[in-house]
């Protein structure tokens, strides 16, 4: 009676090993695939994984990507994975007469499959992504359906002189390369298809245009009252408040700016954008006002929000040139309450545009050029005829190190991420007094160097010159980790290093249009509520722009005033002569003032 049982229990082995196991998986994700789900007697004896019927080699468990065998054979490990390793795979073991296999059918599901509704003459976004582990080396191309297995390339390079292109991708060269679909019509309902370069279908969007209501005459009946007032001026929550919201917009803002600009230098002043952002919510209104908070990150009905900001570029006089500027259409009707509290809570009075563009230009550059003390005088080349709103703000800042440089001068090589090397002058200090540590939650080192004003400037130095250290550092450059590695620094000990800076002058002019769409704020090209700045006429923003502008040099320096003296190395170093990060930061108002990667001095 035993036997029947035996080979009852055999054969059900046989038959769930045997089996055929059917996944599905998306690129960029990790797979392990075990041979075996149940113990099996094959203790010890070699394990053979095919792929489509070819044996796979067996590299080594530290072997970078691609397919590697682990645990002596019983665990096929896959990462990425990506659409070439959609396939059968087999894993057997033979022993005497007698083999046990398990198969896996993969399908590595590429594209991502949409269904969106768009209300007939409205805009709507067609998503499409690549994977987050690709480099973008070229834009997607999209396509839409014209009959069986027919397709149609859309223009997204249309060059025509309308206004406003009907098509358009919103973040070219970016991991993002969703296209926007304006004034929609029924002709436009269809099947879309947004395809790599190299032909594989990224995203498949059914697009539906439905019948529009008619249109309610505009109005802003509902929406006509000012800013509310904030009713706790002395609150001691509004400002912690501000500053989280501040540090998280911040670190928002660099992570769009890193993927779009990989390998560059970077500079932007979050808490300028912010500025001008917070001075743009007086005038907005029901969901507009809503997604300006979103971006912002302060919560919603935050009435003490523009008090909070005030306070804030007050403290901040002393080291931060900061300004904003809203111009308008002569013909607009702008709300008086809005200008009265343009002038309260960011001292800029709204601006009528002139006559003609090289007016416009003169006017906002010399406006530019007295708000920075002349470091930047030129933000624009030209103001078109049909400009509604332009919303500007620039920035400069100016301290000093409180531990001087030696005023000889040096010059060294800055290793570049390609490993080219450029020679720099450099700021030098054999025994400079400076708060310096390694860092593991960021694995960077860090320095902290004081400067007036209460501020200070930190730099965090990748472990190599490579583009993967410099990535791996910004991944993991949060608002909680930069908060935790200045805790750090500020309690550790200040000790004796030699320092090498490179002397840098950064002046850059990142897209603030791009950076506003990143931010969920594409409604307001499109279509804005701004009935507290004009109560007459629906408002779409035309231009926003931003530039700012830092350099690390030996101002303040008295020559002679450190006297050089020759001491063994047994000292620690921090030598910033290849790519690093910088944060320049207000310690009195305990936000951000710049963000900056320097590739290139």
């Amino acid at each position: 009676m035993r036997l029947p049982a035996m080979l009852c229990l055999f054969l059900l082995l046989i038959f769930e090993l045997s089996s055929c196991t059917k996944l599905q998986v998306t690129p960029g994700s990790a797979l392990e695939l075990p041979c075996f789900s149940h113990p099996t007697g094959f203790t010890g004896e070699p394990v053979t994984w095919t792929f489509n019927g070819e044996i796979i080699s067996h590299p080594t468990s530290q072997s970078p990507g691609w397919t590697r065998v682990k645990k002596d054979g019983s665990i096929l490990s896959i990462s990425p994975v990506t659409a070439a390793h959609s396939g059968i795979y087999k894993c057997s073991v033979k022993e005497s007469n007698m083999e046990i296999s398990l198969t896996y059918n993969i399908a590595v599901v590429v594209a991502n499959v949409y269904t969106i509704r768009i209300m007939g003459g409205q805009s709507g976004h067609l998503p499409c992504h690549f994977p987050t582990s690709s480099q973008v080396t070229a834009n997607a191309l999209w396509f839409k359906k014209t009959g069986e297995g027919q397709r149609t390339q859309l223009d997204l390079e249309d060059n025509s002189t309308d206004d406003e292109k009907r098509i358009e991708q919103l973040y070219p060269l970016d991991h993002d390369q969703t296209i926007i679909l304006r004034n929609t019509i029924m002709g436009d309902t269809g099947t879309y298809y947004c395809v790599s370069a190299e032909g594989e279908t990224l995203s498949t969007v059914h697009t539906y245009i439905d019948v529009a209501p008619t249109d309610a005459p505009y109005s802003c009946a509902d929406f006509n009252a000012p800013w509310e007032p904030c009713l706790d001026v002395n609150s001691r929550t509004g400002e912690p408040m501000l500053q989280e919201s501040m540090a998280e917009f911040s670190f928002t803002l660099y992570s769009y700016l890193r993927h779009s600009q990989p390998s560059s230098n970077l500079l932007f002043s979050p808490i300028s954008i912010a500025g001008a952002l917070s001075h743009l919510l007086l005038g907005a209104r029901s969901d507009t006002r809503k997604a300006i908070e979103r971006a912002l990150f302060v919560p919603h009905d935050f009435h003490c929000v523009h008090f909070q900001m005030r306070k804030l570029r007050e403290k901040l006089v002393d080291s931060l040139k900061m300004a904003s500027q809203i111009y308008y259409n002569s013909e607009m009707n702008l709300s008086e309450s809005f200008a009265n509290q343009s002038i309260e809570f960011y001292e800029a009075e709204p601006t009528r545009l002139l006559e003609n563009s090289q007016e416009n230009s003169q006017m906002i550059n010399s406006w530019v050029a007295n708000k920075t003390n002349n470091k930047i005088t030129h933000l624009v080349d030209s103001v078109p005829p049909n400009t509604q709103l332009m919303l500007l703000n620039a920035v400069s800042f100016s301290g000093q190190w409180k531990v001087k440089f030696e005023s000889e001068p040096k010059k060294g090589l800055f290793t570049k991420l390609d490993g080219d090397l450029v020679k720099v002058p450099l700021l030098y200090h054999q025994k400079y007094m400076l708060a310096v540590s390694y860092n593991l939650e960021l694995g960077a080192q860090v320095a902290r160097f004081a400067l007036t004003g209460e501020n200070s400037l930190y730099i965090l130095l990748p472990r190599t010159n490579t583009v993967e250290s410099l990535q791996q550092l910004e991944e993991r450059m949060t608002d909680t980790a930069v908060r935790q590695m200045m805790e750090q620094l500020n309690t550790a000990s200040p000790q004796h290093v030699e320092v090498t800076l490179p002397q840098i002058k950064i002046d850059v002019q990142p897209d603030l249009i791009i950076l506003i769409k990143k931010l969920g704020l594409s409604t307001l090209f499109e279509d804005a509520n701004l009935c507290g700045l004009n109560p007459e006429e629906r408002l779409v923003l035309d231009d926003a722009r931003h530039r700012a502008f830092l350099a690390l040099t030996e101002h303040g320096v008295e020559a002679g005033a450190v006297t050089s003296i020759s001491f063994s190395r047994s000292f620690p170093s921090f030598s910033a002569l290849r790519p690093f990060i910088m944060l320049l930061w207000s310690d009195q108002a305990n936000v951000p003032l710049f963000i900056g990667r320097v590739t290139d001095p």
